[in-house]
């Protein structure tokens, strides 16, 4: 593949929900570009962008893939992702190194829940856009319905450029409204009567919209002058760009009609990487320019090693040469350059500016770093979605543990959505995702990848335990052995703290009653006495322990009696103090529509929660709330149950609180079970 000049580049995210067909489209349209020679297939596992053995099986997209085709003297990349919500993070990285966004609604099920997040996306990073209605040769096949929707739950900025010939099993072309020319099977003809009128009315509407980014053309349009085909078109494209009108096409995939009219309106149409930085950066696409490359996916592999895939926005890259990481200050070699197309590789000699290429075995470099020359500042990274659903991590065997501990930071650096952390209450490692598909997926490719096995069960919760009223206990530890004995004698006063107090210890011996020598094991005998509780055996908190009197053997007294004495004393103490199981509580913040608030609250009110207060945001309202993290386990699949999607949520740890007597007898049994 020859090398293009950053004007004469496309490079399009294709978006849209779960199944609206984003995968064949992007199938068909490399197939008729002829960057590939046979037409694969999404059902039965041979497309050319879903390789990974995860996606072949769920027959699913799971990760972005890059799909570079040559189409009218211009090199289009094709970035398609993944339309699951689990897998956001892929759409985000992709939509952050494009020009443009294709976003593909199925004429069947019409505007989805998926939809409208990647219209959000496109709107957060001010993309140009163009919408395709397609499966068009579908049952229920609806192109207005879908047009209205479109236009009602996106934006009436949407606006129709072609409108189809038949529908459903009669589906054989479209008029296009720019040139008022209609193409069935590939044969440019008159439009058809029965079709004229509409496509009239709709060719005014789509006049009126693009009208607006040209003051010149307003002023004659308003004047009431005819508009030629090539001032129309002029307006379009340069309403696009600016976000004015987002034009909306019709194909099927399936039946190859209206990809070629596709692929020449992404040309014509969308932005090049020169026209896309000139309004958006202070970075010139220039070849003269130096070097500046945002790194936007990486991926793992156990033969290949660590590839990056990188978007070049000022320079060239080459070959066989140097960067420095921008955002860490260390020099990376660069190694060969290729060009991916799904899982196969083109070498190249050199990425230039605007294109996207690939370099395996980079040293410290990971996504959203920026690779260039030194003294440059580094490009803004790229925003994940947040990792809010949470599992325990184990090796399936103790061979697995080892590995588990190399292979699941090569996960993260591969998906900086993912989030791995030690608890150190429970000592569990926990690994955070966006869903538990995504998760699954991340078990999957361990085990297939690199031969690791791991389990993923549910969090342990950690509890702690405290005391509610004060009390004295004191513990003789007396042994004798034959030879010297063992013994120690302490008296402990505990006290309950405060919420939040923490742990605290003092001595007040006086007169000697314990050698100062032994104190230090009687503070070691309590503080290994507070990891287990009398309860449960969890940790204690929110108590203070005061040594205040003792005795000792001259002779048999040690460091071991006194260390057992001490841990005696604090368990008889906490069996005195009316002791209670306290659970960790979280703060909420849950972004929910507002006609789905109520739904929000009530289902809170089952998990045990506490509403605190509601703010108004733009058509959602922003829900205050603390809950008990038990009750949270799978909020984040709950959430996305009741909203489909349409919600989001924060959490963070807030504070402890008491167990209710019925849970804290449950817990407390189910404790005793474990231990017997």
């Amino acid at each position: 593949m020859e090398s293009y000049s950053p004007e004469r580049i496309r490079n399009v995210a294709v978006v849209g929900h779960y199944g609206c067909g984003k995968t064949t489209l992007a199938e068909v349209m490399a197939f008729h570009s002829g960057a590939t020679k046979r037409l694969g297939s999404v059902d039965e596992g041979t497309s050319v962008s879903d390789y990974d053995q995860s996606e072949i099986d769920r027959h699913m997209s799971l990760n972005l893939a890059v799909l570079p085709l040559e189409w009218k003297k211009c090199k289009i990349n094709v970035l398609d992702t993944p339309g699951y919500l689990d897998f956001a993070g892929e759409v985000k990285a992709a939509l952050r190194v494009c020009d443009g966004a294709l976003i593909v609604v199925c004429a069947t099920n019409s505007v989805e829940v998926g939809t409208e997040q990647v219209w959000s996306y496109t709107r957060e990073f001010e993309l140009p856009a163009m919408v395709v209605i397609g499966k068009m040769d579908r049952d229920n096949a609806d192109f207005f319905k879908t047009l209205g929707d479109v236009q009602s739950r996106l934006s009436n900025r949407c606006v129709a450029a072609q409108i189809p010939i038949g529908s459903q099993a009669e589906f054989r072309g479209y008029v296009d409204l720019v040139t008022m020319r209609a193409h069935v099977q590939g044969v440019e003809q008159d439009v058809p009567a029965e079709l004229s009128e509409q496509a009239a009315a709709l060719r005014e509407n789509l006049i009126e919209a693009v009208v607006e980014a040209d003051d010149e053309l307003m002023s004659k349009y308003l004047e009431g002058d005819e508009l030629s085909t090539e001032e129309v078109a002029d307006a379009l494209r340069r309403a696009t760009a600016q976000g004015i009108a987002v034009p909306v096409l019709v194909a099927s995939a399936a039946r190859n009609v209206g990809v070629d009219t596709l692929m020449n309106m992404i040309c014509a149409t969308l932005p090049s990487p020169q026209e896309r930085q000139a309004t958006t950066s202070q970075i010139e696409a220039s070849a003269a320019r130096p070097a500046l490359a945002l790194v936007f996916k990486t991926t793992a592999d156990p033969f290949t090693g660590k590839v990056s895939y990188f978007r070049v926005y000022s320079g060239e890259i080459a070959s066989n040469s140097q960067l420095v990481n921008l955002n860490r200050g260390a020099t990376e070699r660069i190694g060969q350059l290729f060009l991916p197309l799904g899982k196969q590789q083109t070498t190249v000699s050199k990425v230039s500016t605007g294109d996207i290429g690939a370099v395996a075995k980079l040293g410290v470099t990971g996504t959203g770093d920026t690779l260039g020359m030194k003294d440059q500042a580094p490009l803004p990274g790229i925003v994940f979605p947040r990792a809010t659903y949470s599992m325990a991590v184990h090796p399936e065997s103790k061979g697995d543990l080892d590995k588990m501990s190399t292979i699941l930071p090569r996960m993260i650096e591969e998906d900086p959505s993912l989030l791995l952390r030690r608890d150190p209450d429970t000592g569990e490692n926990l690994l955070s995702g966006v869903g538990d598909t995504h998760l699954d997926v991340v078990r999957d490719k361990m085990s297939r990848k690199f031969g690791v096995k791991v389990v993923l069960t549910p969090p342990a919760i950690p509890y702690k335990e405290t005391i509610t009223v004060s009390t004295r206990a004191e513990y003789k530890h007396k042994k004798q052995t034959g030879g010297h004995g063992q013994y120690g004698h302490v008296f402990l006063e505990l006290q309950p703290l405060p919420k939040g107090g923490g742990f605290e210890y003092e001595t007040r011996i006086v007169g000697g009653a314990i050698p100062s020598n032994f104190l230090p094991s009687v503070e070691k005998g309590v503080n290994e006495g507070r990891q287990e509780g009398v309860l449960g055996g969890f940790p204690l908190v929110d108590l203070k322990v005061i040594v205040y009197d003792g005795t000792f053997h001259p002779v048999d007294s040690s460091d071991i009696a006194f260390k057992i004495a001490a841990a005696q004393a604090l368990k008889k103490g906490l069996q005195q103090g009316q002791p209670v199981l306290l659970e960790p509580i979280m703060n909420l913040n849950v972004r929910v529509p507002e006609s789905m608030t109520g739904d929000v609250i009530s289902d809170l009110n089952t998990k045990r929660g506490r509403v605190l207060g509601m703010s108004p945001d733009g058509g959602y309202n922003v829900i205050s709330a603390q809950a008990p993290y038990s009750e949270l386990l799978r909020y984040a699949i709950d959430l996305r149950s009741m909203l489909q999607g349409r919600g989001e949520f924060e959490m963070e740890f807030s504070h402890y609180e008491e167990v209710p007597a019925h849970l804290s007898q449950k817990i407390v049994a189910r404790q005793s079970q474990k231990s017997d």
